[in-house]
């Protein structure tokens, strides 16, 4: 039965969580956006996408911040409880660390769903949606790289062009355009010309009217002259080849039927971020539990040793597991176990310790 304690405790330790989460939260996003608005600037995201990546970059950031929010929160609500005598209360009336669980394991539960589907599911898709807007915004840099009186090589060195004049309608005049191909060099000169955009993307179509085409390798005297009322030039650009995703990006149903150690890792360390919530939420019951007059924020620093060395050996776990150093069945179920194995000893340890003068006072 969720009784009122339970309602009270519940709703300190969701208060706490929320408030913890939303600070950490804001001090990176804040980062973030300066990052953001100097890419949209620089023409490396489109500047109508600003928002849209400040959004699916915070599903990125809840999958560590959820967590250590968790952590600390139930830290400070718990330590709150112990500084203002509310836990001497309800230990008074038999409500030890037994019956606190219910509601923060409730709390954690929750959240373990939500992060998960977060960290399997719509973490990755963001990450990818970030790809396709930093696709899109090279492309459309590209397509309209061309500038008036200045030399351009739009793909990456075979091709220069130089156009006098260009117009924000497409059309350009007095245009120079030199491609290289092995040893063979095209050189074509016109009077006008305009740029259409092809239908597949990466792909600009150069249709010059009234020049010269030249051909040849230079060296040789042998050289193709060609006069043209119409000539059209196609240009791949660099942004056609879609690049190879990021391990981030890669959604979780492919790394479940990879069998490559890269893939693999980062399954786990996916996996990691729910898993290591729930952890957190039990160490955080015995390490909350303060001396006389040491304040609510007393714990909070060994708290935040505690997630670095957590986090650190999730990190040296995914490294060994990428090097095949140990086996997958292992994983980083071993770090897992390891932190749950300490928790499991201090509320072990707390709830003894609170058990002894009951048994002495008996007798």
């Amino acid at each position: 039965m969720f009784n009122l304690i339970n309602r009270y405790i519940f709703r300190e330790a969701l208060g706490s969580w929320f408030l913890v989460t939303a600070v950490l939260l804001f001090i990176l996003l804040s980062n973030q956006f300066a990052e953001v608005l100097a890419d949209a600037a620089a023409n490396r995201l489109p500047r109508d996408a600003v928002f849209l990546v400040l959004g699916l970059s915070s599903l990125q950031y809840l999958t560590i911040l959820a967590p250590l929010g968790l952590f600390l929160g139930l830290m400070l609500a718990l330590a709150r409880l112990n500084s203002d005598s509310e836990m001497a209360a309800l230990m008074a009336c038999g409500i030890g660390p037994g019956r606190l669980m219910g509601p923060l394991l409730l709390l954690a539960s929750m959240l373990f769903v939500g992060l998960s589907w977060i960290a399997l599911e719509q973490g990755p898709a963001a990450v990818r949606t970030i790809e396709g807007l930093e696709l899109r915004a090279k492309q459309e840099l590209e397509l309209g790289f061309l500038q008036a009186g200045r030399f351009t090589t739009p793909d990456g060195g075979d091709t220069v062009i130089y156009a006098r004049e260009v117009r924000d309608d497409g059309r350009i005049g007095d245009v120079f355009i030199q491609r290289r191909k092995d040893d063979l060099v095209t050189v074509v000169l016109a009077a006008t010309g305009e740029r259409q955009r092809d239908e597949q993307d990466g792909y600009q179509t150069f249709v010059l009217y009234d020049g010269k085409r030249y051909e040849g390798v230079p060296g040789q005297r042998e050289f193709r002259v060609v006069e043209f009322a119409e000539h059209g030039i196609p240009l791949v650009l660099q942004s056609a080849e879609v690049p190879e995703p990021e391990l981030e990006a890669i959604p979780t149903l492919t790394l479940l039927r990879s069998d490559s150690p890269e893939l693999r890792a980062e399954l786990h360390w996916r996996a990691a971020a729910p898993v290591s919530l729930l952890v957190l939420a039990l160490l955080a019951v015995p390490l909350s539990r303060s001396q006389p007059r040491e304040g609510r924020f007393g714990r909070i620093a060994i708290g935040i040793l505690v997630y670095i060395v957590y986090s650190n050996l999730l990190a040296v776990a995914r490294l060994w597991l990428e090097r095949g150093v140990v086996p997958e069945w292992v994983g980083l179920w071993w770090v897992h176990a390891l932190v749950l194995g300490v928790a499991l000893a201090l509320l072990a340890k707390q709830v003894r310790g609170r058990a002894q003068p009951v048994a002495v006072a008996a007798a």
